[in-house]
């Protein structure tokens, strides 16, 4: 006849069951917020170019793919840069006329300082129209007034 120690014995292996099956997901969760955070903290840095200051107006864009996008960009001194790197008219035209050739769906966006003069940025779209590029989108802070 079982007596009080076994039935004490079978209890507590039940129970002991019981806390195998369950799963702690309080690390999980901490992982997955802090996986959050730095996503939240990361994201903003990788859309950042030079530090212009970008005229207000526009409309948005349609969506582009990343790796078809080129960004230029001419800073208030009037120097030009394709992708960060500094360069003249001359190297631009051969780095964008070989992206237009290797990818005629190329996207530039094209990022200058509102304090910069016209003729700097005017000479750029100049090439850019000689070039025939289709998809070329002027870049401002959009936005209000």
């Amino acid at each position: 006849m079982p007596g009080p120690a076994d039935a004490m014995r079978r209890f507590s292996d039940r129970n002991h069951l019981v806390t195998l099956s369950d799963i702690n997901v309080t690390p999980l969760l901490d992982l997955a917020f802090v996986l959050l955070i730095i996503f939240m903290i990361t994201t903003p840095l990788l859309d950042q170019g030079m530090n212009l200051d970008l005229p207000r107006g526009g409309v948005p864009d349609p969506t582009f793919d990343p790796e078809q996008i080129r960004v230029i960009e001419v800073d208030a001194e009037g120097a030009v840069f394709l992708d960060q790197e500094p360069m003249g008219l001359g190297a631009l035209t051969t780095a964008i006329g070989q992206a237009f050739q290797e990818n005629p769906d190329v996207a530039v966006f094209l990022r200058a300082d509102k304090t910069v003069s016209w003729e700097a940025v005017a000479g750029v779209v100049d090439l850019l129209t000689k070039l025939g590029i289709p998809n070329v989108s002027m870049r401002t802070e959009f936005g209000g007034e």
